[in-house]
C-alpha cells in the first residue's frame, strides 16, 4: 500500500480529540512535510537546474497535475507573471478536466490518459521545453501519460510524488519524491502531501527566476504594476536600489512605464545581470 495511503497511528483517534489536540497534531504533521522536502533537495536542485536550462533555450515549463496537484501547479504558474513580469506562456499549468477541474471536484478526470497528451500536443511541446508532473500517489494516468509524451518528444520529464516506487518515478527522467508518509485524515492528500508539493513547486519557479536574472539582491524586479499594492512595493524598491526618496522613486516610474529596469537607468552591472 502507498504510505500516503495509509493510517496515520497519531491520528487514530482524531474524531475524540478536543480542538486544540487536533490542531497541534495537524500542525505536527505539517512540519514533517517541509522535513520530507529538506530530504528531497538534491534532487530538487537538478530539476531548478534542468528548468533553468530549458529557459535558457527558448523553452517553457509545464506543470501537469490532477485535483489537488494539478490546483497547486496552476497557482504557481499564475504568480509567476505578476511577481517576475515572465509572458504567460513561459510557465503552463495543465490540469485534468481543464478550467473547470479548479473549482470543483473532477477526481474521474485524472484517469483520462489521452487527455494527458492531447493537452500537451495543442502546446505544441517540442524538445526545448521541460514537463513537471505532479501526483501525491505518482498514479495519475493524466499525468503519467503526459511524461511519457515528453520523453517522446524528447523534453525533459520530472516527476513529483509523495510515494516512492511509483510508475511516474519510473518513467520520469529526473524525479522528486517528499515521502509526507500518512495523512492525518487517511488518504487526503490535500493536506501534508499538499504542503510539501506547495514548497517545491515554489523552490523550482523561484530559484529559476533568480537564476534568469528576474530578480536583482532579493527583491523583484521585473515586478508589474497591477495594483495599488504592488506600485507601492516598486517604490520602495527603486528607493532601496537607488537610495533616493519616495516621490523621487515615484516620478522616475511614472515618466518610465513602470519599469523598474529603465527607472533605474543603469548603464553598469545593476541591471544587466
Amino acid at each position: 500500500m502507498l504510505r500516503t495511503e495509509m493510517r496515520n497511528e497519531a491520528s487514530m483517534h482524531i474524531d475524540n480529540m478536543d480542538t486544540m489536540s487536533m490542531l497541534q497534531l495537524m500542525n505536527t504533521e505539517n512540519m514533517n512535510a517541509v522535513k520530507a522536502v529538506e530530504n528531497a533537495i538534491p534532487d530538487i536542485c537538478k530539476v531548478c537546474d534542468a528548468v533553468v536550462e530549458a529557459f535558457t533555450k527558448g523553452g517553457r515549463l509545464f506543470y501537469v497535475g490532477a485535483g489537488t496537484s494539478g490546483r497547486l501547479g496552476v497557482l504557481d504558474a499564475a504568480e509567476c507573471p505578476p511577481t517576475f513580469g515572465t509572458p504567460k506562456e513561459q510557465v503552463v499549468a495543465l490540469i485534468a478536466g481543464g478550467e473547470k477541474s479548479m473549482t470543483g471536484a473532477s477526481e474521474a478526470n485524472e484517469d483520462n490518459a489521452d487527455a494527458g497528451v492531447e493537452d500537451l500536443k495543442k502546446c505544441n511541446l517540442c524538445d526545448k521545453d521541460i514537463v513537471i508532473g505532479i501526483s501525491a500517489s505518482g498514479g495519475a494516468r493524466y499525468v503519467i501519460a503526459a511524461l511519457q509524451y515528453a520523453n517522446d518528444v524528447g523534453a525533459v520529464s520530472v516527476s513529483i510524488t509523495n510515494n516512492y516506487g511509483t510508475k511516474m518515478e519510473t518513467l520520469a527522467k529526473l524525479s522528486v519524491v517528499t515521502d509526507t508518509g500518512p495523512e492525518v485524515i487517511t488518504g487526503s492528500t490535500r493536506m501534508k502531501s499538499g504542503t510539501a508539493q506547495k514548497l517545491v513547486l515554489n523552490m523550482i519557479s523561484t530559484s529559476a527566476m533568480v537564476k534568469t536574472g528576474k530578480v536583482y539582491e532579493n527583491m523583484m524586479i521585473n515586478l508589474q504594476p497591477s495594483n495599488v499594492k504592488l506600485k507601492d512595493r516598486m517604490i520602495r524598491i527603486v528607493c532601496e536600489i537607488l537610495h533616493c526618496d519616495y516621490n523621487t522613486a515615484l516620478a522616475l516610474l511614472e515618466i518610465n512605464d513602470w519599469n523598474i529596469k529603465k527607472a533605474i537607468n543603469a548603464d553598469s552591472e545593476i541591471m544587466e545581470k
